[in-house]
């Protein structure tokens, strides 16, 4: 390659380094742990820290599926050039960032998205209506479901004819469910992506729903175990573990989802097979990494205090569903904002507890409309960057 292509190569580097920090700093790094933070379970330092190194073990085990969905499965007849890269990751970093200075959630999965449709489009690419159809459906039903399920797990939790010792059991009983269920990078065949179920039925030499569904069983059975005796002997402080190991699970998940807005439009560039696709996602992961650590205590304390007064049970009640999309988001490969995800949990299981004061009104127009605008003005931006700059 001459020196010309080499130094597009380089700056696209850096353009996926950067954004990767402003993921950590924002979205990926303040929304998993908000909740805790909220309801006095960790500081706001301690949960950047943690956070971090969540975000990027997620992002090197679970980030292939959503690396590769951005970088290949937005834009049909095209691969995106490095000057386009540089342009969509310009675009989606430098709206993330206002989003951090002025203290709200901009949806980077919708910044994202849309400058490489503009882009990509603008190159002369084709729409994937399929792919439109599956991202849509997710972001439109994320505020719907995520908010309806903790808003009926915080209405649960409180009530003296369910009590905690089985209602929080049995939530993370769930939990384990679907985590022995979830892909993780070199757990399948041939050093694939499999899960904790196949895993195990493959080293004890069988395989079939059977096994699956018994492993399943055993992991739910196990955790809910271990969380009953834990709130049974300590109420307070089995709640705050509980709460703490949710937030881990949603860090993590973060990781494994957002690292593909970073670094998904790099992988057509490094299609050759020169540089190991987890190596990229090391790469990302390490920038979320840095992020988190530098960036997101801003966004934790704005999350934590600006949109409800949460306790442990309504965090609970929000780190549940958060965890549960942020998977089915990772299993479909679809780029999914944890920022809306989060969000809409919160604002759920306040509204279960404190009706309509426990959300401040104006703070969620804003909010709501900076998610819309952001696709928007991204996917204008791409477009017309394409058409204003010599990008080929």
């Amino acid at each position: 390659m001459d020196v010309a292509t080499v130094t597009l190569f380089l700056v696209a580097g850096l353009a996926s380094l950067f954004m990767a920090w402003v993921i950590g700093a924002g979205s990926s790094g303040a929304t998993p742990f908000a909740p805790a933070v909220g309801a006095n379970a960790v500081s706001t330092m301690r949960a950047a820290f943690v956070v971090g190194i969540l975000g990027f073990a997620g992002a090197v085990t679970q980030g292939a599926n959503v690396s590769e969905a951005v970088g290949s499965g937005l834009i049909g007849g095209i691969s995106l050039p490095a000057t386009g890269v540089i342009v969509v990751l310009a675009i989606g970093a430098g709206l993330m960032a206002v989003g951090i200075r002025t203290g709200y959630p901009i949806a980077t999965a919708f910044t994202v998205t849309g400058s490489v449709v503009g882009v990509g489009l603008a190159l002369g690419g084709t729409p994937v209506w399929s792919k439109y159809l599956q991202i849509g459906s997710v972001w439109v039903l994320t505020p719907f479901v995520g908010g309806g399920v903790a808003y009926a797990i915080a209405s649960v939790l409180p009530r003296e004819d369910v009590p905690e010792e089985y209602s929080v059991p049995l939530l993370a009983g769930l939990v384990g469910a679907v985590l022995a269920n979830v892909e993780f990078a070199m757990l399948g065949p041939g050093g694939t992506a499999g899960s904790l179920s196949g895993f195990v039925g493959r080293s004890l030499g069988v395989a079939g729903p059977a096994v699956t569904a018994t492993v399943t069983l055993a992991v739910a059975a196990a955790i809910a175990a271990v969380v009953a005796w834990d709130v049974g002997r300590d109420q307070a402080g089995g709640l705050r573990r509980v709460l703490l190991s949710l937030g881990s699970l949603v860090a993590f998940s973060a990781g494994g989802s957002q690292v593909g807005l970073a670094v998904g439009p790099l992988l057509p560039l490094l299609d050759d097979g020169a540089v190991p696709t987890v190596a990229i996602l090391a790469g990302g992961g390490l920038g979320i990494l840095v992020g988190s650590w530098t960036g997101a205590p801003r966004m934790i304390k704005s999350l934590a205090q600006d949109y409800s007064s949460l306790g442990p049970r309504r965090s609970i009640s929000a780190l549940v569903p958060s965890f549960l999309i942020a998977q089915l988001a990772v299993l479909l490969g679809v780029p999914v904002s944890f920022n809306e995800i989060v969000v809409s949990a919160i604002i759920g299981s306040g509204a279960a507890v404190g009706g309509g004061d426990a959300v401040g009104a104006r703070k969620l127009a804003v909010t709501v409309g900076a998610w819309v605008a952001s696709f928007a003005v991204a996917f204008a931006l791409g477009y017309g960057a394409v058409v204003v700059l010599p990008v080929a």
